[in-house]
């Protein structure tokens, strides 16, 4: 079989599939990148905490009948169940597709690479802007809706305060994040009102509802949906994003994500799945649902072999958020197919979750890699 994709849902799905049915199922994961990177390391190397992301590189994946290829997909046929990449054409009896969401910067105009933080590239990018800045207005803003780990632009704000804090600047500086979310996070109104008083605690404004339209080249501006337009010192964005555009031979909904069975993760096509960030469920765009998600398309593949019995994606999974001084929260939020959110309980920041979030990225990195 055959995982496109390297990040939470692929890793899972291939890690599982080998500790269950190693001697029964061969998978090859197909990758473009050569390490996998978790997302909240770049805000740590963004503001100091770290000089380094972290990365765990693929060539050390070492899990029996799971074999990895750093290539580039260029074309998938999910009728013939056929794969062609940059270097080589693959055949798999099941597709597993986790090719998560790109970034599409020029969907803004006037917004550049030089002004996103999500990417490995963009975070390490603005570690000097942070360091030599020191007075003046830093906006953080989110281009569009959906987009990766939604409390992220929330914890870029906290923690800015916490650094210029820490070096006497905060009193000369203003922060602002702007949002077209109504709040920080909407599946959890506890989580939401927490971020808000801690923003109200700092002297962060939260403008939310509110959608960039474009970016003034040149004069340090951008303008809203409001009409208004809004200057800056420092810029801190989250583009837009879009589902990859290989994926473009499997039928799509909501904004081009590809339509699955939201209980089984199945696209129109036998035996053609989807998860993660590039699959149209009402889920967040976060490691822990594809994770998730990557656990139901593995019992389901596995229940084909020895009839072993499937639930239902539940959508489930746990978000850290980082309240800046090693102070982390923590929201655990259920997404039920048909009924919407069922969850949303929020954890307060303290230095023990924090610990606790440090803890589970090496968890799962041996497992995944099978070095444990």
């Amino acid at each position: 079989m055959l995982v496109l994709g390297a990040g939470f849902g692929g890793l899972e799905v291939a890690a599982r599939l080998s500790d269950a049915a190693a001697d029964r199922v061969d998978v090859t994961v197909i990758d473009q990148s050569d390490s996998f990177v978790f997302g909240y390391s770049k805000l740590d190397v963004m503001f100091g905490v770290t000089s380094d992301t972290w990365r765990t590189y693929y060539r050390d994946l070492a899990r029996p009948s799971v074999t990895f290829r750093q290539e580039r997909i260029v074309a998938l046929d999910p009728v013939a169940k056929t794969v062609q990449t940059t270097a080589n054409s693959y055949t798999g009896d099941v597709i597993v597709v986790a090719l998560g969401a790109d970034l599409d910067v020029s969907a803004t105009p006037g917004l550049t690479d030089n002004d996103e933080f999500y990417s490995v590239a963009g975070a390490e990018r603005f570690v000097n802007r942070i360091r030599d800045f020191g007075s003046g207005h830093a906006v953080v803003v989110v281009a569009g809706l959906p987009y990766k780990c939604p409390p992220a632009p929330s914890e870029v704000a906290l923690m800015l305060h916490h650094v210029l804090h820490q070096r006497g600047k905060r009193g000369d500086t203003e922060i602002t994040v702007v949002t077209p979310m109504p709040t920080p996070v909407p599946p959890s109104p506890d989580t939401s009102a927490a971020l808000l008083t801690a923003f109200e605690e700092r002297g962060i404004t939260f403008r939310g509802s509110t959608q960039l339209t474009e970016i003034i080249e040149g004069r340090n501006t951008m303008k809203l949906d409001d009409g208004e337009e809004m200057g800056y010192d420092l810029l801190l964005a989250v583009p837009r994003h879009k589902s990859p555009d290989v994926l473009s031979s499997l039928p799509v909904g909501n904004e081009g994500w590809v339509r699955v069975d939201p209980a089984t993760l199945l696209t129109e096509f036998p035996d053609v799945y989807a998860i993660g960030d590039c699959a149209d469920v009402p889920v967040p765009r976060a490691g822990a649902f594809a994770e998730r998600a990557g656990v139901t398309v593995a019992e389901r593949i596995l229940s084909m072999l020895d009839d072993r019995p499937v639930t239902p994606f539940d959508g489930n999974g746990a978000c850290y958020i980082d309240f800046g001084g090693g102070r982390v929260g923590r929201v655990d939020v259920t997404f039920t197919a048909g009924q919407g959110v069922t969850g949303g309980l929020f954890r307060e920041p303290s230095l023990t979750i924090g610990r606790e979030r440090e803890e589970s990225g090496p968890g799962r990195i041996a497992y995944w890699f099978g070095s444990r």
